[in-house]
Parts: C-alpha cells; structure tokens; sequence
C-alpha cells in the first residue's frame, strides 16, 4: 500500500510536515477506501488489516480530529473494513475513545458506526457523565449555542445506547444513574429531552428482561403521560419516538396483558386522525404487538369501525410501503387473534377482503402467511359474507398461482391448499377451483420434500375428488 514509502514523521502533527502529511493520509484512505471495489475485497480488507492499519487510522483520527476531509475518509476507509470480525478485534484492542473525545462531529460519526465495542469504550471512559453534565447546564438556557450543545450531547446519548453492550451497562438491572437520569427527561418541558428520553426508552426495551422491569416499575404510565402532551398539534418527532418505545416495551408476552389494562391501546387510538407516515406506521406496529395472542383485546379492536376504516385507507398508501404493509399486517392480526365472526363482518363491510387477497402475492413469506390464514379463518366462519369479495378479489386464481409456482415456500403452499377445502362450501368459489384445474397441481404436491405439505396435498385431494 502506498503509504509504506512515506517517511513516520509524517503522519506527526508538527507544521513542518504538514503538506506531504495531508497528501499521505489522503492516499492512505483513499487506498483504504478503494479497497472495496477489488474483486477479491475480503482478502485485500484482511491484508489491511493485518498489517495494522486500523490502529493507524485511530491515530490519525486522533491527530487530526479537527480536519473533516481527513476524518470523513478515515470513518469511510472504517466502513468499508468493518465486516470482517478481525476488525472487531482490532477496534476493541484501540484506544479510540481516548483519541477522538475532543471532537463532537467524530463521536457522531463514531457512535453511528455498526460496532459495540467503540459504543463500550467512550461508555467506559466517562463520555455519560460528560453529556448529563452538559445537559444539566444548558437545560435551562435558551441561547442558541446553548440550545444546539444541548441537543448534540442529549443525541449522543441516544447514540450510546445503539450498542447491546453500552445500553446493557447503563442499564443496570433498571437501577443505574444514567438510566434514571434519563427517566426524568421524559416529563420535563424540553422538547428535545423528551424526544431523547423516549428515544433513549425505546433502545433499552431491546430485550425482553429489560422491557419488564420497565413496565413493571411504571414507564408506561410516564409515556402514556408524554403522549397525550402531544395529542393535538403535538410535536412528530416525540409522537413517534413514544410510540416506538411503547410498540418495543409490549413485544414480552407477559407485558401485553399489563399494558393493555394500563390503557396503551386507548392512547395509542388518539392518534388515529395523524397524516404523519412516521407516526402512522409506529402506531400500527404498537397495536399489532399489543394484540397478539390477546383475543379480547383484537375482537375489541377488529368491531372498531373507525379502525378498520382508516386500516382500509392505509392500505393503499402506496407511497409509504413501511404503513401500507403494517396496515395490512394489523388487518390480518386482527382476525387471527380474534377468530370472530364479528371482526370479520366489520373488515368485509370496510372493504378489506381485497387487501388481504392482495397480500397474500406479498415479496415477504411471513405477509403472506398471515393473510393466508386470515383468509381460512374467513372462509371457515363467515365464507357467505365474504363470498362475493373474495370472487372478485381473484382469490382462487392466486391460489393457483401460488400452488403452481416452485418457488413458494412450503408453508405457503400448505396454508394454500387449507384454504382451497375451505372455499369449497361456496358454490361460486367452488366452479372457479373446478374450471381451474386444481387437481392437476395438488397431485403432483404429493411428492413433496416437505412432509406436511404432502400429506395436505393428499387430503386436497381427496377433498377436490369428491366435491368433483
């Protein structure tokens, strides 16, 4: 690599080397950049860093902290290095916490790069007590400079906890200062803190110890208390930075139970009236984890007219994929956990049968899962009610389509050919599944690698054979 021909003192700080210094550094980075788009990458990305040259980019980082060109590609040339694990390794075996602690810009572009072990060691080195430090000073103050400190070191901290380790660590079991600290930011009147404290909530509810302790020990009342500050006109950052700790905080089982007697789901339905895409698709995700496995909850939710409506709505925001498809997902969860006749009613009247059958060609496995047995349960309870929608949704074609084709997965095929036994009790549906010569498919599904698509293309069957 070009930077062995370079004299040592040249990557020194002292002026007098300070033009062949730049020159080299760059060529080192770019070298280092480049890297990536060599055909073996792996194994030029391994030389590198055998020959050490992450500890040499963390001294020049530490060097040059001042000089964004330099320390923009120092942080590209990591990137591009970071895949291997050896990486890992070496990062952990640096002192880069030490290096870059002067420089705010580094520690942004730091914190945001996909290892814990940076996120551990600025943990370690005392960088959490200097942001609550400034936090602390600059609360109150409403100068700009003052204002934009506050908000970088609040940030920062969020940044901290993207790491498992570092989150863990400050965690501690629910009883550490830092955590604590940051539980106050929630019900204060800074915006910002608010953003940060909700935010900072959500990144501890990575696992599900953590998410229990939490809503044991009253966070949810706290949030809940956020979001209804925000309710009318309320700020969209906080909205979705709140929902986004609620949804995290009801993924453990035992959680959902308390959660849904706290009163989330009534907080959460305020929201309901937002045209904000951010705050839409958390909404969506907090309500799908709040019902799961909670029949009562979803047969509640599913005869909510004004839900399934605005669902129906959502699922054709074609231009926000991430709503469009939480939408659907909800639609579907709504019948699977209720299994009632009633939630399906509602659905049919709101026209979302269409949504379903359309989900179920989903790009994803598990969407189209969902709506496939959301659809049998349809066509097991309310199959007259339904009837007319699913024949002009297409249904039965795209069952065959899915049938026919060797690259659905096997529990896609299963869940097809349920739902096909299904349909036969209408009469409609029935002449399309004969016209369309089913027989000829699910025979050939008998020799299936997968026992229990096999035996449900023998039960198909048989099912088709008599019917026929």
């Amino acid at each position: 690599i070009c930077i062995c021909i370079a004299p040592p003192q040249c990557l020194s700080s002292s002026s007098s080397h300070r033009s062949c210094r730049a020159c080299v550094i760059l060529i080192f980075c770019n070298s280092v950049f480049w890297s990536v788009f060599v055909c073996d990458v792996y194994s030029l990305q391994a030389q590198l860093i055998n020959m050490g040259v992450i500890p040499t980019l963390v001294k020049l980082l530490g060097i040059h902290c001042q000089n964004a060109a330099l320390t923009e590609m120092c942080l590209v040339a990591f990137g591009n290095l970071a895949e291997l694990e050896s990486s890992k390794e070496q990062f952990a075996s640096t002192n880069i916490a030490e290096e870059t602690f002067i420089s705010s810009q580094v520690l942004v572009i730091l914190l945001t790069y996909p290892l814990d072990a940076i996120k551990l060691q600025l943990v370690e080195a005392g960088l959490v007590e200097c942001l609550l430090e400034i936090v602390q000073q600059k609360v109150d103050s409403d100068k700009e400079d003052d204002i934009a400190e506050l908000k970088t070191a609040s940030d920062l901290m969020v940044l901290l906890l993207l790491g498992d380790e570092s989150m863990q660590k400050l965690f501690e079991g629910g009883k550490g200062n830092v955590f604590q600290r940051v539980l106050s930011w929630i019900p204060s009147n800074n915006h910002q803190l608010q953003l940060a404290g909700a935010l900072a909530i959500a990144n501890f509810a990575r696992n599900d110890g953590n998410c229990i302790h939490m809503v044991d020990n009253g966070i949810v009342e706290k949030l809940m208390d956020l979001l209804d500050r925000h309710v009318e006109d309320g700020n969209v950052t906080v909205q979705h930075a709140a929902l986004s700790a609620l949804r995290n905080l009801a993924i453990p089982v035992v959680n959902k139970a308390k959660m849904l007697s706290a009163g989330v789901t009534e907080a959460v339905l305020k929201f309901l009236k937002s045209e904000m895409p951010p705050v839409q698709f958390k909404l969506l995700g907090t309500l799908r984890m709040l019902i799961d496995a909670q029949a009562e909850a979803a047969e509640q939710l599913g005869k909510n007219v004004k839900l399934v409506e605005r669902l129906v709505e959502w699922c054709e925001a074609k231009d926000h994929a991430g709503v469009m498809g939480e939408s659907n997902r909800l639609l579907s969860a709504l019948i699977r956990h209720s299994k009632s006749k009633d939630v399906i009613k509602t659905i049919v009247q709101s026209g979302g049968i269409k949504h379903l059958v359309t989900m179920a060609t989903s790009e994803h496995v598990i969407m189209q899962n969902e709506a496939l047995v959301a659809l049998a349960l349809i066509a097991a309870l309310e199959l007259g009610t339904a009837e007319k929608d699913l024949e002009s949704a297409k249904l039965v074609q795209i069952l065959h389509r899915l049938l026919a084709d060797e690259r659905s997965a096997p529990e896609i095929k299963y869940n097809s050919m349920v739902l096909i036994c299904a349909l036969m009790g209408s009469e409609s549906l029935h002449k399309e599944v004969q016209d369309l010569a089913f027989l000829d498919v699910v025979s050939k599904l008998r020799s299936h690698e997968n026992k229990s698509v096999a035996q449900q293309a023998s039960l198909t069957e048989q099912r088709l054979t008599v019917d026929s």
